[in-house]
């Protein structure tokens, strides 16, 4: 059964949080991304609560922003060094200070957060799992010289827009969810199409309840970060470096890609043995972005193998 609860964290942040399985066992910590919440993992938090499949303490919080979390109302509060604070807290909140994760599993922007925890934190966790993420090195690199990555990208310099709440929840977020929509049309945007299967009725209702929480908070990452296609007067990615030291990944890694993510391209996985040690890629042929949703006993699947293997 989930449980749910309202985490005060020592710097004044409150996440809502989500979880399953019992107190004092291994902890897995899930981050979700935009414009998501922390329900979409409930099916996993169950799964590997169950003892026959780790017993694990599963924790999802909806990130600051979202849901019922603190929303600070400033862009600036949304750079990744105070998103990776928060999950530095609940970690401890958790584990207690000296005990790790077993593991960081995140999608979409909860991987960001967690690339960078990973690389400035690895003491905090054992394993890392992204599911469609990119890693920040592959992702400037990709900005900067790709043109069909940088077309994939400029989604984001229609959600920094000043109006795009306003925008994205006019007739009961209709335009939000057609963000589903063209993520899940298997290469290209969606036009008529219906919804994917996945996409219930009673999904899109739980959708639209998380949403009127507001929206503020989830487009606030995307302003907060210069990772992005430039435009008239911002260079954003084009004027970005990030020092190798701040690449690296040195815990055992498991990245899933659907490889029908047309924002996120296919691209975006190669070279990541550049930057993490252990790397085990689990390319998703006819999943999109929202693998999670779509093929979700494949991902439980690939998470238990990684968990039950020993470390490189």
């Amino acid at each position: 059964m989930i449980e749910t609860w309202m985490q005060a964290l020592p710097h004044g942040i409150t996440l809502s949080c989500r979880a399953c399985g019992e107190r004092g066992r291994p902890v897995l910590l899930f981050l979700h991304g935009f414009p998501e919440g922390a329900f979409v993992w409930d099916a996993l938090l169950e799964h590997f609560a169950q003892p026959a499949h780790g017993g694990y303490r599963c924790v999802a919080p909806n990130l600051r922003g979202y849901e019922r979390s603190s929303a600070p109302p400033e862009v600036k509060d949304y750079r990744a060094k105070f998103l990776v604070q928060d999950v530095l807290a609940l970690i401890d909140s958790e584990c207690g200070p000296s005990q790790p994760l077993a593991a960081l599993v995140a999608h979409d922007w909860g991987g960001a957060v967690a690339w960078n925890l990973a690389n400035q934190r690895p003491d905090r966790l054992s394993k890392l799992v992204i599911i469609n993420s990119p890693h920040p090195g592959t992702f400037l690199r990709e900005l900067q010289h790709n043109p069909a990555q940088q077309a994939a990208s400029t989604y984001m310099n229609a959600l920094i827009q000043e109006d795009a709440e306003a925008v994205f929840a006019a007739n009961d977020f209709e335009k939000l969810l057609a963000v589903f929509l063209d993520l899940a049309s298997r290469g290209g945007p969606t036009g008529s199409q219906p919804s994917p299967d996945w996409m219930s009725k009673q999904i899109q209702q739980d959708y639209r309840q998380l949403w009127q929480h507001g929206l503020r908070g989830g487009l606030n990452y995307y302003r907060a970060s210069p990772l992005r296609p430039p435009r008239s007067g911002d260079l954003a990615a084009a004027a970005v470096t990030l020092p190798i030291e701040a690449l690296r990944i040195d815990r055992p890694t498991l990245v899933i890609w659907g490889q029908q993510d047309h924002a996120l391209l296919p691209c975006l996985t190669e070279g990541l043995e550049d930057y993490i040690a252990d790397l085990t890629l689990v390319p998703l042929p006819q999943a999109s972005h929202w693998v999670v949703h779509e093929e979700p006993q494949r991902v439980v699947q690939e998470i238990s193998a990684f968990l039950a293997r020993g470390s490189a």
